[in-house]
């Protein structure tokens, strides 16, 4: 590296794919980037805090729905450059089933909170269409090895 390569800021996120009786819950984001744009529940992870600590806290912050951490599986990491116009982030992605959905109410940035059929789903904000599928391939995974 020399002394004019610029150090790039990464910041740390997690995310929830929170499913129930084939429905995903999702928020309307209340402000920019992508300003009423649905997306799954998820934030900032806080100094001194877990990625997974921080997907149940972003889930109950922004939907009032708690889930224990011990039921929250670990989807995987997304990190490419260019899937947050804000600059580099990498999320830690997680999912939990309930088995039927809990009414949400939106609080801190999101706008609203809904339970959408999974074969009716919206336009996703960032690259959350890819973590929802790398979510459903999981379950499905996880269904067939059940049986």
């Amino acid at each position: 590296m020399t002394a004019t390569t610029a150090r790039e800021a990464i910041r740390y996120t997690a995310d929830v794919v929170l499913i129930a009786a084939d429905h995903v819950l999702l928020i309307e984001r209340g402000w920019g980037p992508y300003e009423g744009w649905w997306a799954l529940p998820g934030g900032h992870v806080d100094a001194g805090e877990t990625s997974i600590a921080a997907a149940a806290r972003e889930l109950k912050e922004e939907t009032g729905i708690s889930v224990q951490v011990a039921d929250l599986q670990q989807v995987g990491a997304f990190d490419a450059p260019g899937r947050d116009p804000r600059g580099r982030y990498v999320s830690v992605a997680y999912i939990a089933i309930l088995p039927a959905p809990v009414a949400p109410t939106a609080g801190d940035d999101a706008a609203a909170a809904r339970w959408w059929p999974l074969d009716e789903l919206p336009d996703l904000a960032f690259d959350h269409a890819d973590i929802l599928a790398a979510a459903a391939a999981r379950v499905a995974s996880s269904s067939a090895v059940a049986t």
